[in-house]
């Protein structure tokens, strides 16, 4: 049985991920410090015997007991208000804890995958975004913290890769979205759905004309997976091409919940906030024969679901 260490193993990413390896058969390790991860998401996993759990920070130094087959690196704040607020802890994960991490998957001849993101690109200059473009990324504003810790972490990954020949994996991760998102998370979908089945202003920084693009964690989840097990070294993006703006999602949003108090709450356009954010996954589609099969519909769907039950 293949063993694999996943950590931010708690979180909405990393329990999906616990999930889905379990499900393939492989022994899983989940590891997280739970600053942002909750256990709840992954309780139900605590009586199989192939699934193990410790808590610790990678920013310190990380030991496995035995053969390692697999790493996945997910741990990190990664919404803007868990970054803002824990600006060092986040740029220590990308930097000591992807240091450590990499260290471990030399020393046991391990296959490491690290989730980057699509923040590295900043606020993009082209659009959409392929995995050739540099970004456009202010290093001393409010999100540097995570943009170039991310950075750093594809750098360093890159470098253990060519010096110390460790197989590496590189994915950069576009908004995506499921079940299991914090409802302070911070990010645009559960703060929408908090506040409009709670009957409040759906919160729309600027005047709503900014882009995103929403990727289903299912298909996310497929994607990383194919990219562990595929040969190719360099990054690659994952996300879903289907591009809105923040208004007509929000609007979206407003419509699937039915709650007729809910209204639009127009605020001040944060600093480097991206103007447009749409992957190119030409690359995915060639290398991985993966492309997102959710639409947004069904997501938002299976979302509000899980949203109904947490959202207080």
């Amino acid at each position: 049985m293949k063993k694999v260490l996943i950590t931010g193993a708690a979180g909405f990413l990393g329990s999906h991920l616990c999930d889905r390896m379990m499900s393939e058969g492989y022994h899983v390790i989940g590891m997280d410090n739970l600053i942002t991860g909750n256990l709840d998401n992954i309780s139900h996993l605590f009586n199989d015997k192939y699934f193990e759990f410790y808590h610790h920070d990678v920013s310190k130094f990380v030991h496995v007991p035995g053969n390692l087959d697999y790493i996945l690196h997910f741990a990190s704040p990664a919404s803007p208000i868990d970054y803002l607020k824990m600006p060092i802890q986040t740029l220590k994960v990308g930097s000591l804890g992807t240091h450590n991490l990499l260290g471990l998957a030399k020393e046991k001849k391990a296959r490491i995958l690290v989730a980057s993101t699509s923040e590295v690109y900043g606020d993009p200059l082209v659009h959409p975004q392929p995995e050739s473009y540099w970004g456009h990324v202010n290093p001393v504003g409010p999100r540097g913290v995570y943009d170039e810790a991310k950075r750093f972490q594809e750098a360093i990954t890159m470098a253990y890769h060519t010096y110390h020949k460790v197989e590496t994996r590189i994915i950069r991760i576009f908004n995506t979205y499921g079940p299991r998102m914090r409802v302070e998370d911070g990010r645009v979908l559960p703060a929408f759905f908090s506040q409009a089945i709670k009957g409040e202003g759906l919160t729309i920084f600027g005047d709503g004309s900014q882009t995103r693009s929403f990727c289903y964690v299912d298909d996310l989840v497929e994607g990383i997976y194919r990219l562990l097990l595929s040969d190719y070294p360099l990054p690659v993006n994952i996300g879903n091409p289907s591009e809105i703006t923040v208004m007509d999602f929000a609007k979206e949003i407003i419509e699937l919940v039915g709650n007729p108090k809910a209204f639009i709450d127009y605020r001040p356009l944060p600093t480097d906030d991206p103007k447009q954010r749409r992957p190119d996954i030409a690359l995915a589609r060639s290398i991985l024969n993966w492309e997102p099969k959710v639409d947004r519909s069904e997501g938002l769907a299976r979302t509000f679901e899980y949203f109904k039950k947490v959202v207080n």
